[in-house]
């Protein structure tokens, strides 16, 4: 394992000119595609330790959802043809002759989580969920059980994950405005809000302006006046929501495309543009933090449905962030800190090719690196947990408590 520490000498991206700030929220269709992939991962991690006493090999990390047709009516519409879900990937489908029903287990995970998050949507009218799951390469099963037999995690890729710590202002304030959008809270009090919410952020110098685009479910609204009444209500959530964290002006924008005159609204029967409008796909969404940031080093390695034991593409994201986090918190001459995990197919999980770590603050000296260097070495021997709080919904994918 080769430690790499060095002072970052860039601005924060907090004292740049320009900050872009992107989170596609709960029913956007990308992060479906994300969260049914992990849904069904964390099902085949509990039913493998029922059965087993240990998570088998599975990655089912490649969804797509094809959107279906919908005619959207105040009052109350139809969807006329169900969007589809298909899921694949590999998974150990054999347990010593113990065969697993892979089709029901992913229709109901997939329906499951729909009828729990997405509030106008109905699972079982709506939506048609394929299953394309089907059992592991043997060299990737057998590198899977080799590390099993030692008892010690072999990384199943050769890949790499990033993390950095701590957040912008403008990064909280846009995970904080999506997540009061899709509150429980607001479910109860909004209605008309769908899931389907995406928040934009530009701060330009102390100005920050939000674009916000958010799904109205028609059932819940009588007409046009309705309609600008919940997107008044949704500018009022999001700017309550920002201005707790923030005391730059904040401008904000909701469903800046609608053409009133000529009736294009973004009305919607299920309170996602997947019913229509919009494709989804696994991998496309935020990253582990939550966030899409492109003025932060960023990974397009998608972690929604890979195994949480010995798949690096998941595994390092997180430990990354973890990493960057403790040293923020821990050390108190470093101000921001970046990691970078690079991992070797076949190495133990805990001992990855790379670990680059960046700081800013003080020039590291030889006490500064050894404290870097324990944190990284006790959050990496920690990998094996990962699954254990994931599956106690401890952790999420974007490294917040899951919103069902």
């Amino acid at each position: 394992m080769h430690f790499e520490i060095s002072r970052e000498h860039a601005p924060l991206v907090g004292e740049r000119r320009i900050e872009v700030v992107e989170r596609k929220g709960l029913g956007h269709p990308d992060s479906i595609c994300d969260a049914v992939a992990e849904a069904v991962s964390l099902a085949l991690c509990r039913l493998y330790l029922e059965r087993t006493g240990v998570v088998q090999h599975h990655n089912v990390d490649k969804v797509l959802l094809a959107a279906g047709r919908a005619e959207a009516a105040f009052g109350g519409g139809r969807v006329a043809v169900p969007m589809q879900i298909f899921l694949a990937g590999r998974a150990t489908l054999d347990l010593g002759g113990d065969a697993i029903a892979i089709e029901p287990l992913v229709q109901e995970t997939v329906r499951g989580w729909l009828r729990r998050n997405l509030h106008a949507l109905d699972p079982d009218r709506h939506v048609e969920v394929s299953s394309l799951v089907r059992p592991g390469s043997r060299e990737l099963v057998a590198l899977f059980g080799r590390g099993a037999g030692a008892h010690q995690a072999l990384a199943n890729d050769t890949s790499c994950g990033v993390g950095y710590a701590p957040l912008s202002e403008t990064e909280a304030v846009v995970l904080a405005v999506e997540r009061a959008l899709n509150s429980r809270t607001t479910r109860e009090q909004d209605p008309a809000l769908g899931e389907d919410v995406k928040v934009m952020a530009v701060r330009r110098g102390d100005e920050i302006g939000l674009t916000i685009s958010c799904a109205m479910i028609d059932a819940a609204l009588e007409d046009v006046a309705a309609y600008q009444k919940a997107k008044e209500r949704a500018a009022e959530i999001a700017l309550a929501a920002a201005q707790a964290l923030t005391a730059r002006p904040v401008s904000v924008g909701v469903n800046v495309g609608d053409d009133v005159a000529a009736g294009d609204l973004f009305l919607t029967v299920t309170g996602t543009s997947a019913e229509a409008g919009d494709d989804g796909q696994a991998g496309r969404g935020n990253r582990v933090n939550g966030l899409i940031t492109p003025g932060r080093t960023m990974t397009i390695e998608s972690v929604a449905g890979k195994n949480p034991v010995t798949h690096v593409g998941k595994l390092y994201n997180l430990v990354a962030s973890e990493i960057a986090e403790r040293i923020v918190a821990e050390l108190a001459e470093v101000s921001s800190a970046t990691c970078r995990l690079v991992s070797r197919i076949g190495s133990p999980v805990r001992e990855p090719w790379l670990v680059e770590v960046g700081l800013v603050g003080e020039e590291p000296g030889p006490e500064l690196r050894a404290e870097v260097e324990r944190i990284a070495q006790e959050r990496l021997g920690g990998t094996s947990e990962i699954a254990a709080r994931m599956m106690r919904g401890e952790l999420g994918i974007d490294r917040w408590p899951l919103h069902e």
